[in-house]
């Protein structure tokens, strides 16, 4: 869990590019063009492990994605180059390698039943590094007055750190006894998709390009007003945090299709608060708390929604399929939304992000007769 968190961090300085590019006189559409580079290089991540997970523990695949993108980093802010792109693409392959390789590690591990409250207790410690490591950093810089790049050697050193503590998770925890070999998942495609599992496929899709762009261009949105990026992270992260700890079992117990429903309802109403950061700091806050309940809850729901309602020989590929559609979204979307941002403005962004919810929320009803798979194998 502190391996995650440490790695997670990683992904969590990602939204300080756009801070970064703005320091040298750059733009938005810069920062997002950065993170379309880390998009091709989770691309490439998610396969590896999609792959070679079975010749390779999946938790030592997540050690070397925790020094990949640690590589990426340490390059970032070296200084010696002028290679983002170079580097973005280090961070998205570590991370797209670790965003499969963790979960897959624990689920090797657990049981059916154990599997939601598992999966809510490692999210929750995910969210802590994500929205943490931005925090910490703009501490760090407001404090000591050092440069963003210079803080970019910082996260490079954690995900070191983070390699070690994976490393040593894989050598103590063994796994189960499956038969080393390839584990295909492009040809399972078809079988995936005329399962339930689309369902929640199609919806994690959607929620990364929200995620993606509360967070990724939260120093934009706040410019001009009272309010602080940093205040956002620390509430959405508290939030999220809190409530995955606390509801971990409880939300097995719930009936699905209604949570699903008045999460992302809690997910579009907290955009929408967005709107009024302009006029005062408590809508800011209220936007933090509302958007870090919405999605922070009903990702680790889909999560398991996806792997206990495959088949069992195809819940590695459904799981695969979940994370290419959760990387299209949290890295696509920022190229579309810098331009948007800055052609048309915050309050189209914001509407944008909401209207993306909205779509999640009908794929999450569409078809539905009475409520979606259970969470956690009940």
């Amino acid at each position: 869990m502190l391996g995650t968190t440490f790695t997670a961090g990683g992904y969590g300085a990602t939204f300080l590019v756009s801070d970064w590019y703005r320091a040298q006189g750059g733009s938005d559409i810069d920062a997002g063009a950065t993170l379309g580079v880390a998009l091709v290089g989770t691309l490439v991540g998610v396969p590896v492990v999609g792959w070679f997970a079975g010749q390779l523990d999946a938790s030592r695949l997540a050690a070397l994605a925790a020094l990949t993108m640690s590589a990426g980093y340490l390059l970032l802010g070296s200084g010696l180059v002028n290679l983002p792109h170079v580097a973005a693409l280090l961070i998205g392959l570590g991370w797209g390698m670790f965003y499969i390789g963790g979960p897959m590690a624990l689920s090797e591990r657990i049981t059916d039943a154990q599997r939601g409250p598992w999966f809510t207790r490692f999210s929750a410690f995910q969210m802590t590094g994500i929205c943490g490591s931005p925090i910490l950093l703009t501490a760090v810089i407001a404090q000591t007055g050092m440069a963003i790049q210079a803080t970019f050697l910082l996260v490079g050193g954690m995900g070191m750190l983070a390699a070690l503590l994976l490393g040593m998770f894989a050598s103590r925890e063994p796994r189960g006894h499956d038969e080393p070999s390839l584990r295909p998942w492009v040809r399972k495609l078809s079988a995936v998709a005329a399962s339930s599992a689309i369902r929640p496929i199609a919806m994690v899709g959607l929620g990364g390009c929200v995620f993606s762009g509360i967070m990724s261009f939260q120093g934009s949105l706040v410019e001009g007003t009272d309010s602080h990026a940093s205040t956002f992270f620390a509430v959405h992260a508290a939030t999220v945090v809190t409530l995955r700890l606390m509801l971990a079992r409880r939300l097995s117990m719930m009936p699905q299709l209604r949570l699903i429903t008045v999460l992302l309802s809690c997910l579009i109403l907290g955009i929408v608060c967005l709107l009024g950061t302009s006029f005062h700091p408590a809508f800011h806050i209220i936007a933090a708390m509302l958007t870090g309940a919405g999605y922070g809850l009903v990702y680790p729901v889909i999560q398991t929604w996806t792997i206990n309602h495959s088949a069992p020989e195809h819940r590695h590929a459904a799981l695969t399929w979940f994370v290419v559609a959760y990387f299209v979204g949290i890295f696509g979307f920022p190229v579309v939304g810098g331009w948007i941002l800055v052609g048309a403005g915050k309050e189209w962004f914001i509407l944008t992000l909401a209207a993306i919810a909205s779509l999640e929320l009908a794929a999450a009803r569409l078809g539905s007769t009475g409520r979606p798979p259970a969470h956690g194998g009940r």
